[in-house]
């Protein structure tokens, strides 16, 4: 299983494979052109509320993680993508594209935990 966590506003060369931008918002100053993206699931990110609330806080992260899965767990539309996600994962390389700067803390990163498990 290959995910690779990308922020959109770094790719100086963007990666072969499915790219799908995982941001419920659109990545300001980045065209679709320049994106390249092979799918934008709005779906699966936070949602506005619990992405407002965390505000990239690294002390409110593990907080943010067990809400964000909880979040995830309980939609069926989250549920559909995150098992599309899945499938990509094994049948290629899947490049997880987002705008946060913290490359640490965000749900990127929990997502790919939640792909990878």
């Amino acid at each position: 299983m290959s995910v690779i966590l990308r922020r959109i506003y770094a790719e100086d060369h963007p990666l072969d494979g499915n790219r799908i931008l995982i941001d419920r918002v659109w990545p300001r100053g980045i065209s679709k052109e320049k994106a390249k993206l092979d799918d934008w699931m709005k779906e699966i990110a936070p949602s506005s509320s619990l992405r407002k609330w965390f505000d990239h806080d690294p002390d409110k992260f593990e907080d943010f993680k067990k809400a964000y899965q909880n979040e995830i767990n309980e939609s069926k539309m989250a549920q559909t993508k995150l098992q599309e996600l899945k499938k990509m994962a094994t049948n290629e390389r899947l490049v997880l594209l987002f705008g946060a700067k913290d490359m640490t803390h965000n749900h990127a990163v929990v997502l790919k935990e939640m792909i990878e498990e």
